[in-house]
């Protein structure tokens, strides 16, 4: 309770902005953010606008559509959050896909630009619109999976773009340090999402973390003082690997 209120207190009236914010980790940022007092802007495709409007209503979010991988749609919401809200204190680059498994002489260059774009040039174009309303004291989260630190087979273009954006995100925070922004990057382990829908619908579900786990150690991060910083949160069941 201690350490809920402490965050609370810390981001009571920032404004958070979440990217695939629709459901799995997502979805459960926004809220762990919204409830710790934030005014949280959330950014998805097109087709996910019903579950937005939902959390419009639940959270009091604003929403606004937001497809990562094309530089207008991106900056066209940002011009929409500048204009509600004028500043960015939160931004969670959570926005990704996983694709089908296949091993490379498999993968289509389509698939490969899809997953790419989506993940790693999304997070870029994302930042890059966020960082001019963003000052000192405010937080970056990049959300990279242990496909960040690891690679798995029939994964190619997801680990790829996953170390890819590791590699934009310990960039990132070295450009970004004498301004005072912290730069985090998240390594969640198998995490219970819709995600493992794309490539292994059979996942030991009941073995994995939840969703809400990953995000009460997003909003610990964010919430800490000004000051201080957690640079890799590295996230892992207690039961190990699957």
């Amino acid at each position: 309770m201690a350490a809920k209120q402490a965050a609370a207190a810390e981001l009571r009236g920032k404004v958070a902005v979440v990217t695939g914010a629709s459901r799995g980790i997502g979805l459960a940022v926004a809220e762990a953010l919204a409830d710790a007092g934030c005014q949280v802007a959330l950014g998805a495709r097109f087709r996910d606008q019903r579950q937005l409007r939902k959390l419009e209503k639940k959270l009091g979010a604003f929403v606004h559509p937001c497809d990562v991988r094309d530089d207008r749609s991106v900056g066209e919401f940002f011009a929409a959050v500048r204009r509600r809200f004028g500043r960015v204190d939160v931004l969670v680059n959570n926005a990704g896909i996983a694709g089908p498994l296949r091993n490379v002489a498999q993968l289509s260059p389509a698939d490969w630009r899809e997953i790419v774009d989506t993940n790693l040039t999304g997070m870029f174009l994302v930042t890059r619109a966020a960082l001019p309303l963003m000052k000192r004291g405010s937080s970056i989260v990049n959300n990279l999976s242990v496909s960040a630190k690891r690679v798995f087979t029939g994964m190619s273009a997801y680990n790829a773009a996953k170390h890819g954006a590791a590699g934009f995100t310990n960039t990132l925070r070295e450009e970004l340090r004498q301004q005072g922004i912290r730069v985090i990057g998240v390594y969640p382990g198998p995490t219970d999402t819709a995600i493992w829908e794309q490539f292994w619908p059979e996942a030991p579900r009941r073995r994995m973390m939840s969703p809400e786990t990953i995000a009460r150690a997003v909003v610990f991060a964010v919430s800490l003082p000004p000051k201080a910083t957690i640079e890799e949160l590295i996230i892992a069941p207690t039961g190990g690997t699957l």
